[in-house]
Order: C-alpha cells, then structure tokens, then sequence
C-alpha cells in the first residue's frame, strides 16, 4: 500500500514534536491534483501492468477523481465501485430470497458519501440494464444526511446529491420519513454506531414483510445497528447484511 501525505488540518498532530507526516495544513486545488497526477504518471510508467486502488478518498475528490482517471488508467475505486458491487450483490441474492425485483425496490440510504453514491449509481446502472430510464432509476433511490432528507431547492448539495435531489417535502426526523416514504431496503453507510434505533428497525417491519436493512459500517462500534438487534427487533423477518466480519448474530438462543 502507498499513502499520499498532502498534509493535515489536525493542529493536535501538527504540534506534536512526534509527528512523523508532513507538517503542512491539507494541500487542495491545482497542487493536489498536480501531485494526483504526477503519482499516477510515475506508478504507471514504473510498473506496466499495474492496478491502482483509490482507498478511503474523500468525497471531495474520489468521484471527480474516478471520472478522470478511469479511461486513461487501470484503475478502480474501492469505496464507490468495490463497496457498490458488493452490496448490489447482496441486494440480488435478497431479490432471489424473496422472489422480487430490484426494479420494484424504494432505497433509503442512511449517510450520503462517497460509498453511498458510488453503491447508488451501481444499482442505478442494474437497474438501466433491465430498460428503466436513468432517471427513474434514480427516482427509486433517496439518500438521508446530517442535515435530513435530500431534497431540491435545499442547501448543502453537492454535484453527487443533486442527482437524486426529490421534489418532495423536506424531513429530518428518520422514523418519521420511513412511515412517510415507505422504503423497503435500508442502507446505512454513515459511520454512526447505532443510528438504526429499536423504533427505526421495528418501522422498517411493520411496513415490510421482509424488510432488507443493510446496516455496513464498521467496525461494529460504527454498525448502524448488529444484526442481533436487527433480528430480535423484527421477530427474525428481517433481510440482514452487515458491514464488520466479526458481528455475531444471536437470535433465540441461537448462534450463528
């Protein structure tokens, strides 16, 4: 692995004699992507056949960076094209479990990303392949963030969130939009530990079936929700998948 230093903005580092980066403020703008570019150049110039994976980029830069790299270089980002690929793998096997399509699916994302974006668009394009239009696609698909529902015509919204900006009225209260919107698959890609509450999950199964709740942060400390809960507080209805390789599920006293 090959870590780029452009610098912190963390002043506690910065100040500490220990410090072993570099102990400048974060570069951005034409500098940053000037050194993108020449770190490209070289890697590629030194190792012929070589695959470079951008991991943990910010979302300031890893879908610009994505779009102008991927036709000129071997190269793939692992949060938004690694992370998509897995999940709408996990999203079709859901599908053959519960004899449905993905094309009939309403998908609340928790957390709006890099890794929530980059899962939309692979389910978009899924979804594109079947004959729905790209826009329709998209309408199926709405994301949640620290200010609440995405919406046009509200502030914060960058180039990735105008796209499925919806016409419709603004909400910040997450239960309340489940009862509202009615998804039927729940993603959670937002870092917060326990964000998916008792009343969240139970919402989630009293207006499905078989509610699909992919709760993929991790560790477990950042889980929106384990699936031990998932499955205790939907009397084991629930479609689960997580994000840690170590939540263990418990479920009537049963281990699995």
């Amino acid at each position: 692995p090959i870590t780029i230093d452009v610098g912190t903005n963390n002043h506690a580092l910065l100040d500490d004699s220990l410090y072993i980066g570099m102990r400048n403020e974060r570069i951005r703008g034409k500098e940053y992507d000037d050194l993108i570019d020449e770190f490209m150049d070289a890697v590629t110039e030194k190792f012929s056949n070589v695959l470079v994976q951008f991991e943990d980029f910010a979302n300031l830069h890893a879908s610009r960076l994505l779009e102008k790299y991927r036709g000129k270089y071997c190269m793939f980002n692992d949060d938004m094209q690694g992370t998509g690929g897995v999940v709408l793998g996990g999203l079709l096997s859901a599908m053959r479990l519960l004899n449905k399509s993905i094309d009939d699916q309403k998908i609340l994302f928790y957390g709006a990303g890099s890794a929530a974006f980059g899962i939309a668009e692979i389910i978009v394009q899924k979804m594109t392949q079947s004959g729905m239009h790209l826009d329709d696609a998209r309408r199926k698909i709405y994301f949640f963030d620290s200010h609440g529902l995405v919406v046009k015509g509200r502030s914060y919204l960058n180039a990735q969130k105008i796209l499925y900006a919806h016409k419709i009225e603004d909400e910040s209260d997450m239960e309340t939009l489940i009862e509202t919107l009615k998804p039927t698959i729940l993603i959670g890609v937002s870092g917060l530990g326990g964000a998916f509450s008792k009343s969240i999950v139970q919402k989630m199964g009293e207006i499905n079936k078989h509610p699909i709740i992919f709760a993929l942060s991790n560790p477990t400390s950042k889980s929106e929700c384990t699936a031990e809960e998932a499955y205790n507080w939907t009397d084991g209805k629930v479609v689960f998948a997580s994000g840690s390789p170590f939540d263990v599920v418990k479920w009537k006293d049963q281990t699995f």
